[in-house]
């Protein structure tokens, strides 16, 4: 059976805590620091500021971690993803999450931090927001890589280079970057069956909810508390869905 485990704090330091070579996948959504033209936009206003729309009826709470420069950006996420390799199994992938402002600083990282990169996938959000006289910006990405030589037969799946959904909305909508499930879902089959997936980031726990789906375990961390808190209800209801959903035929 497939279960999780979400700790609480500064992925910084939990990282350092946890036995190498324990996970087989990294997936994870770091805060972008993103979200400006200049660096006072990116580094002066809060995650909530940036990301959701003025005047919108469902106030989300903040997160913290959106205030950083593009250089402590950079190095902030090398270290992290330092730390995500040396418990990856060799041949393990990770997947970072970004937008179009972060992809240089993300690919760096990403190699900074000892994976071998392996490409970018587009995100493509159907629902984005409109705007008038400008090309509508519909895609983020997934920057992703393997930890070292990657063996084809350890999960013999063909996986598109494409992801597509919109983000949650209304009462769905939990966090201010919540992805969507069922596009994680495609995502968390770079994993192998009953392999572990890790998401330093774990915000609201949607990749723990999809990696369980998909009958995968999950390990999780996250910051805040009162995501923290809605990751721990949404695992639980993800846990009881995949126990008593019915075999592949």
């Amino acid at each position: 059976m497939t279960d999780y485990t979400l700790y609480r704090g500064d992925a910084l330091t939990r990282l350092t805590e946890l036995e190498s070579g324990t996970v087989d996948c990294v997936i994870c959504d770091p805060p972008y620091n993103s979200g400006g033209r200049t660096t006072q936009e990116r580094t002066g206003r809060s995650a909530r500021d940036k990301y959701t729309t003025t005047g919108s009826k469902k106030q989300l709470p903040d997160f913290p971690g959106e205030n950083k420069d593009q250089r402590s950006y950079g190095f902030w996420l090398s270290q992290l993803l330092a730390e995500a390799h040396r418990l990856t199994v060799d041949g393990g992938t990770a997947c970072v999450f970004t937008d179009w402002r972060q992809l240089p600083t993300t690919t760096d990282a990403l190699q900074a931090g000892g994976w071998l990169w392996r490409g970018i996938v587009p995100w493509y959000k159907p629902a984005a927001r409109p705007q008038k006289g400008r090309i509508t910006q519909n895609c983020e990405f997934v920057v992703w890589g393997s930890k070292g030589a990657m063996d084809g037969e350890r999960n013999p799946v063909y996986l598109r280079g494409l992801l597509e959904g919109s983000q949650p909305s209304g009462s769905k909508r939990e966090h201010i970057t919540q992805k969507p499930v069922a596009m994680m879902r495609d995502l968390v089959k770079i994993c192998p069956p009953g392999g572990r997936v890790l998401d330093f980031t774990a915000g609201s726990g949607s990749t723990g909810v999809a990696a369980l789906l998909e009958g995968r375990s999950f390990l999780g961390i996250e910051l805040t508390d009162h995501y923290a808190d809605i990751a721990e209800r949404r695992l639980a209801e993800a846990r009881q869905s995949a126990a008593v959903a019915p075999d592949p035929a």
